[in-house]
């Protein structure tokens, strides 16, 4: 019994330091909203306000700008919950995502990737 409980312990305390190493935080750079890394935050015309329609393969190449379950609303900034349950940032109730190809803080390539991606400016 100790050692099931032991293992419990283990088990919650990696999913709760996984989840929090993929939190980020945002803040405005030269005018544009970027994660702590300085990458370039984005946001999708075909989501709907305080809701995510990037989901599986589309979040692979438009990575969610994640929240921490803890994550407080600052303004225009707000955390909307996920349909799997995770946390994520959004901008005046957009949800906010990164773009896989974009390899370097302040790359935007994904602008107006198919005229429904738009770099987030302030």
């Amino acid at each position: 019994m100790r050692n099931q409980i032991a293992a419990a312990l283990v088990l919650t305390s990696a999913a709760l330091f996984s989840a929090g190493a993929h939190a980020q935080a945002v803040k405005a750079q030269n005018g544009i909203l970027v994660n702590s890394a300085g990458m370039t935050l984005y946001t999708f015309d075909k989501d709907s306000a305080g809701k995510s329609a990037c989901v599986d393969q589309c979040a692979k190449a438009w990575p969610p700008a994640m929240a921490a379950a803890d994550a407080k609303p600052m303004g225009d900034l707000t955390v909307i919950t996920r349909d799997d349950g995770s946390k994520q940032w959004a901008f005046k109730g957009k949800p906010l995502y990164l773009f896989a190809k974009d390899t370097k803080p302040g790359d935007k390539t994904g602008d107006n990737f198919k005229e429904i991606w738009h770099v987030v400016k302030q």
